[in-house]
């Protein structure tokens, strides 16, 4: 079935969609709304959309769900400069595919007398491999990196474990460093600077300049867009900066949640999703999912509709109690989340997440 776009969607022409009206691609808010009127495998619940809205409405009020838990982190950069923006764009390059068969074979980093996992082992090894003294968030450098330099890199301290899709990192480090080389004058500064403090435009300008970050497929003959590292980027960037200076974008609240394969396992925790019992069994067989397919495609774009629900049951709730001038955004219920998924591991993995050997997430 193709279902045509203006019986479903209301588009709106601006500067920042026009790629993707001329090219009939929807954008990541649009794509999750689409997605989730034709899902057929996947379910948003109001009930869950409720309860999950009340929680992250609590959260922003008492300050537990807020812009500053980036920095917080003891990993992350502590100071919000240039060479931040350069870290940043580093490590969403490589933020993909972390997730292991079983235990035994996690990719872990210890840093300071602790272990990290997924993608905190990556924040880890940036730092390993800084205090080494290698140039690793130099375009100079990445931009020519060898796959047997990028190993040592990204090394585990578990022997049994490698990072995945290692010569896939090598391809993406050296296709941005080498833009950024020929561009944008070695720094990923200088594309921020091209966008006048909107993230819409940066979105644009990343997917466009950099193939990895295109993160799309086609479905019910329509091209959607998922952009979740590109996405992750920006809003990585905003929180670093707490929303000033580099990082302030006026149109922030238009970037959606990051759609992965741990957060929906959170929302069907919470309730807010819902698998068929086909996909339920499906899933619980460990088969991978392709990127692209049509199930993979379903659990990501409900996710992005479900948050953005969620984020808009949130501001009424905060309204009605006069709490307006409170910032409820995707980003951060998606910050919440995911921590939430970190903080109640072994509980959520009573719930199967889609597993997927792919570059966007």
């Amino acid at each position: 079935m193709v279902v045509k776009l203006n019986q479903v969607l209301g588009l709106h022409t601006t500067l920042s969609t026009l790629r993707h009206l001329e090219m009939n691609i929807l954008t990541p808010k649009q794509s999750g709304e689409f997605i989730s009127k034709f899902a057929k495998n996947v379910f948003i619940l109001p009930d869950g959309i409720k309860k999950l809205a009340n929680e992250v409405a609590e959260g922003i009020k008492n300050k537990q769900i807020c812009i500053d838990g980036f920095s917080q982190h003891e990993l992350h950069p502590q100071k919000a400069d240039e060479s931040s923006v350069d870290w940043i764009f580093f490590v969403d390059t490589l933020n993909f595919c972390f997730w292991s068969a079983n235990e035994n074979t996690k990719w872990e980093v210890i840093w300071n007398g602790k272990t990290h996992t997924g993608y905190f082992a990556l924040c880890a090894s940036v730092r390993r491999a800084l205090q080494d003294g290698i140039p690793v968030t130099d375009p100079k450098f990445y931009s020519q990196v060898t796959s047997a330099e990028l190993d040592h890199i990204l090394r585990s301290d578990n022997p049994n474990a490698k990072v995945p899709l290692l010569e896939d990192r090598v391809t993406c480090l050296h296709q941005v460093g080498k833009i950024l080389m020929e561009k944008y004058m070695g720094s990923f500064v200088m594309c921020l600077k091209e966008c006048n403090n909107s993230a819409q435009n940066l979105l644009q300008l990343i997917v466009q300049e950099f193939p990895c970050f295109r993160d799309e497929a086609d479905f019910q003959g329509h091209r959607v867009a998922i952009y979740k590292r590109a996405q992750i980027l920006i809003g990585d960037i905003w929180a670093c900066f707490r929303g000033e200076g580099l990082g302030h974008f006026s149109d922030i609240d238009t970037i959606t949640m990051f759609a992965d394969y741990r957060v929906p396992q959170v929302l069907v925790h919470y309730g807010v999703l819902k698998y068929s019992d086909e996909l339920m069994e499906l899933l619980k067989s460990d088969k991978l999912l392709e990127n692209g397919s049509e199930n993979e495609v379903e659990i990501r774009g409900c996710s992005i509709q479900a948050v953005d629900l969620v984020a808009d049951e949130a501001r009424k709730l905060l309204k009605s109690q006069g709490h307006s001038d409170l910032i409820v955004s995707s980003i951060l219920i998606d910050h919440f989340l995911w921590d939430y998924r970190r903080k109640h591991a072994a509980m959520l993995e009573l719930i199967p997440f889609h597993k997927t050997m792919s570059i966007f997430y």
